[in-house]
């Protein structure tokens, strides 16, 4: 499936106002603010920290299939999409990392 079709099928992230992502230690990382340009991505890391309890390999790939075309455009242009290029690096590393969902207040 494409990656708009794919977004219909996850859980809605209205309530969300950003997902931040911690290493082992509890440092954030990175975040991902639901804004326009980024909501995508917050879905499909919601989805996978939802069903995995946090972002490792396995969630990684599961992103990589949710990412849909994108992934190939990824892997075509490192940089061009860096919640794609930390799921890359999470399977090459074989590195966890944490989430914290920030509520919409």
């Amino acid at each position: 499936m494409a990656f708009a079709d794919n977004l219909r099928e996850l859980p809605s992230i209205a309530h969300i106002a950003a997902l931040h992502l911690l290493d082992k230690s509890g440092n954030e990382v990175a975040s991902i603010p639901n804004q326009p340009g980024k909501a995508g991505s917050l879905t499909v890391y919601a989805a996978l920290a939802a069903r995995h309890g946090s972002i490792d390999a396995a969630a990684a790939r599961e992103g990589l299939d949710l990412f849909a075309e994108h992934t190939q455009d990824a892997r075509e242009h490192p940089g061009k999409h860096p919640n794609i290029d930390r799921l890359f690096e999470l399977i090459a590393s074989g590195k966890r990392l944490a989430v914290r969902i920030e509520p919409q207040s």
